[in-house]
């Protein structure tokens, strides 16, 4: 049987959607870079982690992933976040200032898109 190992987000800049994603969600960090992961990355050609292809997440389960991709968001996403929030106008004021955006109220939840225009709610 299989079990939820990573989630992945296929997007432009990994590093910044990251830093976004370990701001929004509790217990998130962006993993850290050592000499060794400094030195990999060198070899592919990446002299600084910014323009890292692919960015961990870790404070899972699940590990979240960002990686590099060269098309754009085009249409709605088949898979997105729900979070939860003891205090939602608050998160969603919180999660703006982090540079998400509102696209939809409901009785119970808000949809919104994060800088790369993903969608998430928040409950």
């Amino acid at each position: 049987m299989a079990r939820l190992r990573d989630l992945v987000v296929d997007c432009r800049h990994p590093a910044s959607l990251a830093r976004f994603w370990a701001a929004a969600l509790d217990g998130y960090a962006v993993a850290p870079y050592d000499e060794a992961e400094l030195a990999r990355l060198r070899a592919e050609g990446v002299d600084d982690p910014e323009d890292d292809p692919t960015v961990l997440l870790e404070g899972g389960p699940p590990r979240l992933w960002f990686q590099r991709v060269p098309e754009r968001k085009v249409v709605k996403n088949r898979l997105h976040l729900d979070l939860q929030a003891a205090d939602q106008a608050a998160e969603v004021a919180r999660l703006t200032a982090l540079g998400a955006a509102v696209q939809a109220v409901h009785d119970s939840w808000v949809t919104m898109t994060d800088p790369e225009g993903n969608e998430f709610c928040v409950f």
